[in-house]
């Protein structure tokens, strides 16, 4: 028996191996036919590697939150219902390259909704990343400096979601609005966009601040987003005050 548990481990079936040492220990493997057992096994292992890519995907990610969609307060009058998350936790937007905008006052939530959700798509077996937008486009400005600009470029329109967080603090340079196009243009129809603002959409032509870059900007953002924008004052003042 010692043997068996030694070769699965060998073979790095971690899953199966700690199924079988439970089955022994428990003496359940006398209960069970060698279909029923394998099957044990075989859907221990399946789990196992499941759950360690899901850890790989979200360590991977870098989220501000560690957050689920079962968390999320579905609060129609704050603007977050059932039927708009409902809609999104199957993934399809994904798969279709849709986004989503989230908008809304400070502390009212936009980047939990927007971890929650990452962090579904990472169970699903997507790729996340999440970037407050700030450091991204200053992480753009060094891989320039650094000639590793295209293979920047590269990895973000292979991300199945990407996560830009804190869009419209600051008025976008030059070179910013060209990078912010060249990631939105990547990623159009084929992969999908996060953006959370504490700015509503019609704001964002000014923040971009190039009316031809804004166009096509906005133009491949928001006629196939889907839209979540919360009202109601900050969340974080209620914690304070319920302290």
């Amino acid at each position: 028996m010692i043997k068996i548990e030694t070769q699965l481990s060998q073979l790095r079936l971690y899953g199966m191996s700690n199924s079988w040492q439970t089955l022994m220990e428990t003496k359940r493997h006398h209960e069970l036919t060698l279909t029923e057992g394998l099957d044990l096994l075989l859907q221990s292992e399946l789990q196992n590697r499941e759950n360690n890519r899901f850890e790989r995907l979200r360590k991977s990610a870098n989220f501000r939150y560690q957050a689920s969609v079962e968390e999320l307060h579905l609060d129609a009058s704050r603007g977050v219902n059932k039927e708009m998350i409902s809609t999104l936790t199957p993934g399809e937007y994904i798969s279709k390259g849709e986004s989503i905008l989230i908008t809304g006052a400070t502390g009212c939530g936009k980047s939990f909704i927007a971890s929650a959700l990452g962090h579904h798509a990472c169970a699903q077996g997507y790729k996340v990343a999440y970037y407050n937008i700030q450091k991204l486009l200053l992480k753009t400005k060094m891989a320039r400096i650094e000639g590793t600009i295209y293979k920047l470029f590269e990895k973000l329109s292979k991300t199945n979601l990407l996560i830009l967080d804190d869009f419209g603090l600051i008025n976008l340079e030059k070179q910013q609005q060209l990078d912010l196009m060249e990631m939105i243009e990547d990623r159009h129809g084929k992969t999908s966009t996060i953006i959370a603002s504490q700015l509503p959409v019609a704001s964002w032509f000014d923040i971009i601040g190039e009316a031809t870059i804004a166009d096509a900007i906005l133009d491949r953002l928001v006629h196939t987003s889907y839209r979540i924008e919360l009202k109601g004052e900050s969340l974080r003042k209620k914690i304070t005050i319920n302290r």
